[in-house]
């Protein structure tokens, strides 16, 4: 009895630690922006191949816990051109994607790029790419030529 309240209380010691390192790590609007803004500025200075193959990089500088980018052209397509966590999304036509909701999430978004502003918020539920649970997620689409790029935290 003594050996399994030893282990109950190790478990759950551990279970605490990293659900608050969890919640700690956990990204800001703030963020999102400032990993926007990267993009955008890596973008302007080295060209589209050139940033959609770090955009893709999953070990690179533009991935940093749950922040990531995904891409799509300003034409409206919906053809993903970069996902910084998911390279089997790459060439996928998502135009017509939902989220639980019903909510038409890359035609949305598309539709804040090509906006007169060409920026702005997004929220909707998603599936979190680290704990795999379906979260409400708020991400930031910015214009950048004939691309937006987008990036989201979870809340």
């Amino acid at each position: 009895m003594k050996n399994s309240w030893v282990k109950f209380s190790l478990g759950l010691l551990l279970s605490i630690a990293c659900a608050s390192l969890a919640f700690a790590q956990r990204a800001t609007p703030e963020d999102a922006v400032a990993m926007v803004k990267k993009g955008a500025a890596y973008l302007k200075a080295h060209g589209k191949e050139k940033a959609l193959a770090a955009f893709n990089d999953q070990k690179g500088e533009f991935v940093k816990g749950e922040l990531y980018f995904f891409v799509y052209g300003t034409n409206g397509d919906g053809i993903v051109l970069a996902h910084g966590q998911n390279p089997k999304m790459l060439g996928k036509k998502l135009i017509d994607m939902r989220d639980p909701d019903g909510l038409f999430v890359i035609r949305d978004m598309t539709a804040i790029a090509n906006s007169p502003e060409g920026k702005g918020w997004y929220k909707y539920k998603w599936p979190n790419t680290l704990t795999r649970a379906v979260e409400t997620k708020l991400s930031y689409v910015e214009r950048v030529g004939d691309i937006w790029i987008g990036c989201g935290i979870y809340q």
